[in-house]
C-alpha cells in the first residue's frame, strides 16, 4: 500500500508516496501552478539523494498536483530583494545542481507531463529519463519574452533537438502541446490522460531501475498522436531554413523573405513575436544554444549560471527586470527593452554576459561529482 508523508517545515510542497521500490515525488503549489520554490527545490534535492543511496528503491516518479506539472521557477524572489541579486543567484545555484543531478541519475526517473510545463518546470523534467506528455501538455521556453534566457538546462537540451527546432522553441518560446513534444523529442512517450492513472498503478509495481523494462511497461498506454494541421513541426523546412542563420539578424531577414514569396500567417506571427522580444536576450540566447551543441550538460549549466548572475546583476541590461515589470506587475505586456533595437548590440556586449562576474565572493557554479555521467539523450527524429 502507498504510504504519502510531509515533514513539517513546510515541506508539504512536495508530497511523497512509498509503494515498494517506487517513490513518487508531487510537487505540490497548485495555486502557483506547482512553480518551483526555493523549498520545494531543496526538499527535491534531498529527496533524490536520499533514494538514489537507498538500495530499496529503483524508480522515481514525479508529477504536478492538479492542473500543471510545473509553470517555472518561482521568480518572485528574485525581485522582492532589489539590490540583494545573490539571493537570485542562491536560487539559481540550488535549482541548477538538481536539474544536474536529475540528468545524471543512477536511477530511472519517470515524470508524468500532465498540463503546463514551463521553464524551471522543463528543467525539472526534461533531464529525466522518461518523460511521459498527454493531450493536456503544455512546454514552453518563453524567457525571451521575460527579458531572459531559456536556462535550466535548456541550451543542453534544445540544441538537440531535430533540426534547428531547439532554436526555433527557444528563441519564440512558442506553445508545443504533447503530440508536438513527441514528435521532437522533448516526451519520450504519449499516454492520454485518461489511462495515467492505469500507468502509474503498473509502475509502481516494478521492482528494476532497468530502462528498458520500464520503458516496455509505459509504451503498453502510450499511442502515437496526430500533430495538428497547423502545427510548427510541420514548417521543419522553413525552420530548418531559417533559423540555421547565425544572427539573430539573419534569422529575421531571411524569415521576411519567406514571408514575401509565401502568404503565411505562421511565418509573420513568428517574426512578430521575435521583434517583440528582449533584443539582448535573443541575442545571448542563440549563442547560448549553439554553443550548447558542442558541451556537455555540466558545461552547460555552469556557462547558464554566469548568463543568468550577469542578468541578475543588471550591470549590462536590466530587461529582466523590465520584462517581469511587464509581465507580472503592471501586466501591461509593453516592455520597453534597452538596448531597444538588434543593431544596438554588439557582439562584445554578448561576450560579456558569458564571462565570469568580477566580484567579491562570487565563483562559478560548483557542481557536485557524480558517477553517472552518461545523461539522457533527447530523440533525434
Amino acid at each position: 500500500m502507498a504510504q504519502c508523508s510531509s515533514n513539517n517545515g513546510g515541506t508539504d510542497q512536495v508530497l511523497v508516496e512509498e509503494t515498494g521500490s517506487v517513490r513518487t515525488f508531487i510537487l505540490n503549489r497548485p495555486n502557483q501552478l506547482n512553480a518551483l520554490s526555493f523549498r520545494m527545490i531543496s526538499r527535491l534535492t534531498e529527496l533524490f539523494y536520499a533514494s538514489e543511496e537507498d538500495p530499496n528503491v529503483k524508480m522515481i516518479i514525479l508529477k504536478g498536483h492538479r492542473r500543471a506539472f510545473c509553470a517555472g521557477g518561482d521568480v518572485s524572489i528574485f525581485f522582492q530583494n532589489p539590490g540583494n541579486w545573490k539571493i537570485g543567484a542562491n536560487f539559481l545555484q540550488k535549482q541548477y545542481t538538481l536539474n544536474y543531478v536529475m540528468a545524471t541519475y543512477s536511477k530511472t526517473q519517470v515524470s508524468i507531463l500532465n498540463g503546463i510545463v514551463m521553464g524551471g518546470g522543463a528543467g525539472a523534467s526534461i533531464h529525466g529519463r522518461f518523460r511521459v506528455a498527454t493531450e493536456k501538455s503544455v512546454f514552453a521556453m518563453p524567457e525571451t519574452d521575460l527579458g531572459h534566457f531559456p536556462d535550466v538546462g535548456a541550451s543542453y537540451f534544445l540544441s538537440r533537438l531535430p533540426g534547428f527546432f531547439g532554436e526555433y522553441a527557444g528563441l519564440t518560446g512558442s506553445r508545443l502541446d504533447g503530440a508536438e513534444m513527441l514528435a521532437c523529442g522533448l516526451a519520450t512517450h504519449f499516454v492520454s490522460s485518461d489511462k495515467l492513472p492505469l500507468l502509474e498503478q503498473a509502475l509502481v509495481k516494478v521492482n528494476t531501475s532497468n530502462p528498458d523494462a520500464i520503458s516496455a511497461i509505459i509504451s503498453c498506454f502510450s499511442n502515437m498522436p496526430k500533430l495538428k494541421e497547423e502545427s510548427p513541426y510541420h514548417k521543419m523546412k522553413i525552420i530548418n531554413h531559417c533559423f540555421s542563420r547565425r544572427t539573430i539578424e539573419e534569422i529575421i531577414s531571411t524569415l521576411e523573405s519567406e514571408a514575401l514569396d509565401k502568404k503565411d500567417d505562421w511565418i509573420s506571427s513568428t517574426i512578430q513575436t521575435l521583434k517583440k522580444a528582449s533584443p539582448t536576450s535573443l541575442k545571448i540566447s542563440l549563442r547560448s544554444i549553439r554553443e550548447g551543441r558542442l558541451q556537455d550538460i555540466s558545461c552547460c549549466l555552469v556557462r547558464e549560471y554566469r548568463m543568468a548572475c550577469h542578468l541578475l546583476r543588471g550591470e549590462f541590461s536590466k530587461d529582466v527586470v523590465e520584462g517581469y515589470r511587464a509581465i507580472f506587475i503592471d501586466k501591461d505586456r509593453n516592455p520597453k527593452w534597452e538596448p531597444s533595437r538588434l543593431e544596438l548590440i554588439s557582439d562584445d556586449d554578448v561576450d560579456r554576459y558569458f564571462s565570469k562576474i568580477d566580484a567579491e565572493d562570487w565563483e562559478d557554479l560548483k557542481l557536485p561529482p557524480r558517477s553517472n555521467m552518461h545523461p539522457y539523450a533527447i530523440a533525434k527524429l
